[in-house]
C-alpha cells in the first residue's frame, strides 16, 4: 500500500511538472481532462470532451490533432452529445489522465449502437498513435468486445496524458455518448443490459405466444394483428438496439444498414392494421379506415423505398413519420370511443404511453432531447406498458363481444318455439319434394337413358332375383335376346342420331308389343336388347318372339333424313 501511494503521488507529481512544460493552448487544454483516479470505475467522457465539425469529411487525424493544438475544437453544446440527423464528419476530443495503478487498461464504449464508422486514434506522450475502427459498416467481430455498442480496449500508462480523438461519420442519428469502463464494471454493465433486455424481449414473447393460442382458439383477427404488431415492434427495438446485428446478420453491414428503416415501416403497419381491425373503423369512422389504409399504404411503400434508398435519407423520413403514425391512431381511438365504443378507453390509454415514449426517443435521435435513461429507454419502458395494456384491451373487447353474443342469443331463443314450428312445416314439404326427387332419380338409375329401357345393371340384379323366384315355385321363366340386323350399316350411312332414333323407336314398339306379358325389357348394350318373360315356357316364349320380330319388320324407322327397315 505505501509502495502505491509513493507511485501515485510520483505520477501526479510528474503530471504537474509535465503541465508546467506545456504551451500556454494546451495548459488551457488540462481543464478539460479526465483523472481517473483510484476506484472510478464509469467515467463518462462528455464533460472533458471537445468536437469539431468537418463538412466535406476528407481530414486525416494528423490534421485534426493540429487543428486540436490550434484551438480547433469547441466546448459541447450544453454538455450534450447529440446532433440530429446530419451530413458529414463529426471529430471529439478528450484527454485522459489515469491515476489508478490497478487499472492500466479500460474500455471505451459509445453507447449508441448505429454509428456507421467510428476511429479511434489514441496518441500516447511520446507521440505515437494506435488507431482502431468499429461501427456498422465494419464486420461486428471489428469489435474489441462482442457488445451491442461499438467498443474500443485502451492502454492508459500510468500518470501520462493520452489524447483520445474520435471520428464519427454515419448516416444515422449523431449520438456520441463516451464512457470509459474498467473491465470489472463494463462486465456489470453488460449483465445488468443483458437481464433488461431479456426481460423486456421476455414480456414480448409471453405476450406474443399468449395471442397466438387466443387466436388459434378463436380465430379473431384482432389477436393476430396484435401479434404482427408485437414482432415488427419487437424488431425495431432489436435493431436500434444493436442485437440484431450482433445475433442475426453481424457480417453483412447492408441489412444492419437497411433493417432500420425497414423495420420502422413493418412495424407502423402492424400499429394501424390492429388499430383498424380492433376498433372496427370501417363500421364505425369510414373516413378514419381510410386514413389508416393510407397511412398504412405509405409506409409500405416507404419500406420498398428504403432498400434503395441511403440511411440518410430513409431513416429520418420513416422515424419522422412515426410520431404523426401514432398519434393518428391516439385520434380515431378517441373518436370511437366518442361514438361509444368501451374497449376504446383502455386501448387509448395504451396508445398515449407508446405515443409518450416514442416522443422521448425521436427528440432524442434528432437531438432535441439530451440522452439519459427515461428518454434512451423511453421506446421500450412505452412499447412494454402499452402491449400489457393492448393485451387487457383485448381481454376487454372479448369479453364485451361475448356479453353482446349472450345478448343475442337470449333474443334468439324468445322467438325459436314460433321460429322452429315454421320451420318444421317447411321441413316436412322439403322431406316430401325430397323423396319425390329420390324416387325419380333411383327410377333414372334403374334407366337407360337412350331408349327408357332398364339399364344392363339393373337388369341383371332383377333378372337373377326372378331367376330364384322361378325356381323355387317351378315356374318357367323365359328370356328373348334380340339383336337389330345391319345396324352398324345404318349409323355408317345416315350417321348415329339416325341410328339413335332407331333405337328408341324399336324400344317403344318392344315395350308396347310385351306390357301385356308384364315382361321385363332392357337394354343389353348397344343394338342388343334383354327381355324376361314370366310363366311363359319356350314354346310360349317363341310365339312372342316371332310375333315381335314381326312388329319390328312391319314398322321402318322414319326419320326427317331417311326411312331404314
Amino acid at each position: 500500500m505505501l509502495r502505491a501511494a509513493i507511485g501515485a503521488l510520483l505520477a501526479v507529481f510528474a503530471c504537474a511538472l509535465a503541465a508546467l512544460a506545456l504551451p500556454g493552448s494546451a495548459l488551457a487544454a488540462t481543464a478539460h481532462t479526465a483523472t481517473l483516479a483510484p476506484g472510478d470505475e464509469t467515467v463518462v467522457l462528455a464533460p472533458y470532451m471537445r468536437w469539431h465539425y468537418e463538412e466535406d469529411a476528407r481530414a486525416s487525424s494528423a490534421v485534426m490533432f493540429e487543428a486540436l493544438a490550434d484551438d480547433g475544437f469547441q466546448p459541447l453544446p450544453d454538455g450534450r452529445t447529440t446532433f440530429g440527423f446530419r451530413a458529414g464528419a463529426f471529430w471529439f476530443h478528450a484527454r485522459v489522465v489515469n491515476q489508478d495503478p490497478t487499472q492500466i487498461r479500460r474500455l471505451l464504449v459509445q453507447q449508441y449502437p448505429l454509428s456507421d464508422r467510428i476511429d479511434l486514434y489514441v496518441r500516447y506522450r511520446d507521440g505515437h498513435v494506435v488507431h482502431q475502427a468499429s461501427g456498422d459498416s465494419l464486420p461486428f467481430s471489428s469489435r474489441s468486445v462482442a457488445y451491442r455498442h461499438p467498443n474500443f480496449w485502451i492502454d492508459l500508462p500510468i500518470g501520462e496524458p493520452v489524447d483520445l480523438l474520435v471520428r464519427v461519420k454515419s448516416e444515422s442519428s449523431m449520438q456520441v455518448p463516451l464512457v470509459l469502463y474498467t473491465p470489472t464494471a463494463f462486465t456489470e454493465l453488460a449483465n445488468n443490459a443483458q437481464l433488461g433486455m431479456g426481460l423486456y424481449y421476455g414480456i414480448l414473447l409471453a405476450l406474443f405466444f399468449y395471442n397466438l393460442i387466443l387466436w388459434l382458439s378463436l380465430r379473431d383477427p384482432s389477436y393476430f394483428w396484435y401479434m404482427f404488431h408485437v414482432a415488427g415492434f419487437g424488431l425495431v427495438l432489436f435493431c436500434l438496439n444493436g442485437l440484431a446485428f450482433e445475433y442475426f446478420w453481424p457480417n453483412s453491414a447492408w441489412l444492419q444498414d437497411k433493417s432500420v428503416p425497414v423495420s420502422i415501416c413493418i412495424s407502423q403497419i402492424g400499429m394501424q392494421q390492429f388499430a383498424r381491425v380492433f376498433l372496427g373503423l370501417r363500421e364505425r369512422w369510414r373516413m378514419g379506415d381510410i386514413a389508416c389504409t393510407a397511412i398504412i399504404g405509405f409506409f409500405f411503400l416507404w419500406g420498398l423505398a428504403s432498400m434503395l434508398l441511403p440511411y440518410r435519407i430513409a431513416t429520418p423520413i420513416a422515424s419522422a413519420a412515426v410520431l404523426p403514425s401514432v398519434a393518428w391512431i391516439a385520434v380515431v381511438t378517441f373518436v370511437t370511443l366518442r361514438r361509444g365504443y368501451r374497449p376504446a378507453a383502455l386501448f387509448l390509454l395504451a396508445w398515449g404511453v407508446f405515443l409518450l415514449g416514442t416522443a422521448t426517443f425521436t427528440l432524442v435521435a434528432f437531438g432535441v432531447l439530451p440522452k439519459m435513461f427515461i428518454t434512451e429507454y423511453g421506446v421500450q419502458i412505452g412499447s412494454a406498458m402499452e402491449m400489457i395494456l393492448l393485451s387487457f384491451a383485448l381481454a376487454y373487447r372479448y369479453a364485451a363481444l361475448r356479453s353482446e353474443n349472450e345478448r343475442i342469443v337470449h333474443e334468439a331463443k324468445q322467438h325459436l318455439e314460433h321460429s322452429v314450428s315454421m320451420r318444421t312445416g317447411e321441413l316436412s314439404s322439403a322431406l316430401e319434394e325430397l323423396a319425390e326427387v329420390n324416387s325419380r332419380l333411383r327410377e333414372s338409375n334403374r334407366r337407360d337413358a337412350l331408349t327408357g329401357t332398364f339399364n344392363r345393371r339393373w337388369f341383371m340384379a332383377e333378372f337373377e332375383r326372378l331367376l330364384v323366384d322361378a325356381r323355387e315355385d317351378q315356374r318357367p321363366l323365359g328370356l328373348l335376346m334380340i339383336d337389330i340386323d345391319y345396324f352398324k350399316r345404318i349409323n355408317d350411312t345416315h350417321g348415329h342420331m339416325v341410328g339413335d332414333e332407331c333405337l328408341r323407336q324399336v324400344a317403344r314398339n318392344m315395350q308396347a308389343q310385351l306390357q301385356q306379358h308384364d315382361a321385363l325389357v332392357a337394354r343389353f348394350g348397344g343394338e342388343e336388347f334383354v327381355v324376361a318373360l314370366r310363366d311363359l315356357d319356350q314354346v310360349e316364349s317363341m310365339q312372342v318372339a316371332q310375333a315381335l320380330c314381326a312388329s319390328i319388320a312391319a314398322s321402318p324407322c322414319a326419320c326427317a333424313t331417311c326411312s331404314c327397315h
